[in-house]
């Protein structure tokens, strides 16, 4: 299991290593959760994930439920073969609202 909180910040890295021997599976997800102001005019949240700095995903929306909270999330399986290493990275970019946590996590799916 590997996890990264980059709590209000907006960049995410998580670096899983190679591992000698054995293909591995992983379940992995990056959410984004964000404050949104009671007057939230034309405020919007956007998220990007890469693996190994190709992007795998992009998201923007509207931000809604003024006074409360809104978010994205990404989920992928994704497959390393014997001693590949990824760096996943989650990207948040956002107008009007504040990051309350950038978070990516990946489950080894275990044999």
């Amino acid at each position: 299991y590997w996890r990264t909180d980059a709590g209000g910040d907006s960049v995410a890295v998580l670096d899983i290593p190679g591992l000698n021997g054995r293909p591995r599976q992983f379940d992995v997800d990056a959410s984004l959760l964000v404050e949104v102001p009671t007057t939230a005019g034309q405020a919007w949240l956007e998220l990007t994930v890469e693996f190994d700095g190709r992007r795998q995903w992009s998201r923007r929306i509207d931000a809604n439920n003024p006074g409360q909270t809104d978010g994205l999330d990404y989920h992928q399986r994704l497959r390393l073969e014997a001693e590949q290493g990824i760096r996943i990275r989650a990207v948040a970019r956002t107008r009007g609202v504040r990051i309350r946590q950038l978070l990516v996590e990946a489950r080894e799916e275990l044999p």
